[in-house]
């Protein structure tokens, strides 16, 4: 299972940007989705989660209120809206699937691919 993160971007602080996570050959409904960021120095951290059985997302303490997790099953696609983004959200942003689900996120060893880079400055 691969998927592919895109939407990164230059933004200013206080902008928004939406990222896409987007897969071929399968079905992204029937897997919990998640984002994951890692900045210049720093480990990966969770960002965001949705969950595949019931929709219900999780995020991470420093993006609650700010971010938006959401899919779109026409489009086979998982999206993350990012509002009022700060100086500190800037990383390199990955979406990523694992079989034992968003509640284990912290421990998934997935293929990261290559991201989107996502920078917020003036």
């Amino acid at each position: 299972v691969q998927l592919q993160a895109s939407g990164g971007g230059l933004v200013q602080p206080g902008g928004s940007l939406r990222l896409s996570c987007a897969a071929s050959g399968f079905t992204l409904d029937y897997y919990d989705i998640g984002w994951f960021r890692q900045a210049p120095g720093k480990e990966r951290e969770g960002v965001s989660c949705i969950s595949s059985s019931d929709g219900v997302p999780y995020y991470a303490d420093s993006v609650k209120g700010r971010f938006t997790i959401s899919r779109d099953s026409a489009k086979n696609t998982v999206y993350l809206q990012m509002n009022s983004l700060k100086p500190e959200d800037t990383a390199v942003y990955y979406c990523a699937t694992d079989s034992s689900g968003c509640l284990y996120a912290a421990t998934w060893s997935p293929d990261w691919g290559q991201g989107t880079q996502v920078t917020v400055s003036s």
